[in-house]
């Protein structure tokens, strides 16, 4: 079993990270929250959940335990897998999925895509009590709430733009989100340029 890699990141997309440790390059699939964690970096450590079946073997990687935990607890979710727990998580991080989860925000995470109303009660059933006995809940700052200090203005308006495009709104608002919180004042234009450029 393999707990993490960690080594040089020789290759970074939105979708997947490739770590050389002793030679070997590893392949990991990651989430946008991995992403942006590892971003701009020339090593990273990544702890790893093993997907095994008998036609694949396919390692993904995570920037923090807490983002390993949340997705082994997804997809023992009828319904959810692997792929599907990975879309979860580069839509909402682990304490907004914890955040609504908690409260039974089943619209909130419908707004995923791939998620139904049934899984998303379901996820809400399962691992409500799930989250609270791993500690995961500590994630979940004062108040339950998660406030991004970003211009929501520029956020919609470049998302809106970025969804005509043909891309997802949930996982994109959160690529937005993560611009604008490492560069406030960008104007829409630079905003949705860059957003491109990451979730291509």
């Amino acid at each position: 079993m393999i707990e993490y890699i960690h080594g040089e990141l020789t290759d970074l997309t939105p979708a997947l990270a490739t770590v050389e440790a002793a030679g070997v390059g590893y392949g990991l699939n990651i989430s946008l929250n991995t992403y942006t964690a590892i971003q701009g970096k020339k090593e990273c450590k990544l702890f790893v959940y093993e997907a095994i079946r008998e036609d694949a073997y396919v390692l993904y990687g995570f920037a923090s335990k807490r983002e390993r935990e949340m997705f082994e607890q997804l997809i023992t979710v009828s319904g959810v897998g692997t792929n599907t727990a990975r879309m979860m998580l580069s839509s909402m991080n682990v304490a907004e999925l914890c955040n609504a989860i908690s409260t039974g925000n089943a619209k909130l995470i419908q707004s995923i895509k791939g998620i139904g109303k049934m899984t998303a009660q379901r996820i809400i059933v399962d691992l409500r009590d799930k989250i609270v006995a791993l500690g995961l809940t500590n994630e979940i700052p004062a108040g339950g709430t998660i406030t991004a200090p970003v211009d929501n203005a520029v956020r919609d308006e470049a998302v809106a733009a970025l969804t005509m495009l043909g891309f997802s709104p949930a996982p994109t608002q959160k690529v937005v989100v993560a611009i604008l919180q490492a560069q406030p004042t960008l104007p829409v234009e630079q905003v949705v340029k860059l957003a491109l450029k990451q979730i291509k």
